[in-house]
């Protein structure tokens, strides 16, 4: 029995929130469970030095913690005077996976900077901020194609991300803090709306874990990725 009650194949309740603030070229609050994360999709119209000249485009991802997402007050990192290595790595985690769904080309010599700020946490804020900044960036694309500031559409598909992990023995779909925290297998999947996987991420927390118990996973991860691309497309429709 999962702590929640779900059963293994289900994930939380998803709740996504668009134009969540005023100023940002695209935003949503996405809500998975108590996980609750606040995206957003800012436009510059230039790129990074490697990039000048080039005609790509460039899609980047920041992500931060507030203090008092979890049960304890944690330090805010710019008091600290740099960024954790776990920070650094989801930022790129973030950044490579959305970028995976655009046509550089189409979206030309500028930048699209997705800000990922977890309010809450209970449990899988890396997968909810790529399903969340997916849909920022989104709506970003939208405008630009609305203003004529683009042609083409350069989003070639979703992208979404699930946490699967092995529980009490069993695989189960969508972990949150309670089952993520004592699992004896932590995984992350990003893939896209044809389910074609971008990025994996897999460890053995515990005892190690068998080949049948990996493809148990990504069947998991699969029925997850379809649920979360469904309520992606619900929220820009």
């Amino acid at each position: 029995m999962r702590p929640s009650g779900r059963a293994v194949d289900a994930i939380r309740s998803v709740e996504i929130v668009t134009n969540a603030t005023r100023h940002a070229e695209g935003s949503c609050l996405i809500k998975m469970g108590d996980t609750h994360v606040l995206c957003t999709a800012s436009v510059e119209e230039n790129v990074p030095p490697f990039l000048r000249k080039t005609g790509l485009g460039w899609v980047t991802a920041e992500y931060g913690m507030l203090p008092r997402a979890t049960t304890s007050r944690n330090r805010r990192e710019a008091a600290a005077g740099k960024q954790s290595g776990r920070t650094q790595e989801i930022q790129r985690l973030i950044g490579r996976s959305l970028r995976a769904g655009i046509d550089r080309v189409a979206l030309g010599e500028r930048q699209i900077t997705v800000d990922c700020d977890v309010l809450q946490a209970d449990g899988g804020t890396r997968c909810a901020s790529i399903t969340g900044g997916w849909v920022a960036l989104r709506l970003a694309v939208n405008k630009l194609l609305a203003d004529k500031v683009l042609k083409n559409d350069p989003i070639t598909t979703h992208v979404a991300a699930i946490s699967c992990g092995v529980y009490g023995g069993q695989p189960v779909l969508d972990l949150d803090y309670a089952e993520d925290s004592t699992a004896g297998t932590d995984a992350n999947f990003v893939m896209t709306d044809a389910l074609g996987l971008i990025e994996v991420q897999a460890s053995a927390e515990g005892a190690t874990f068998s080949r049948d118990q990996m493809v148990g996973l990504l069947d998991l991860a699969e029925k997850g990725i379809a649920d979360l691309v469904e309520a992606q497309k619900t929220a820009v429709a």
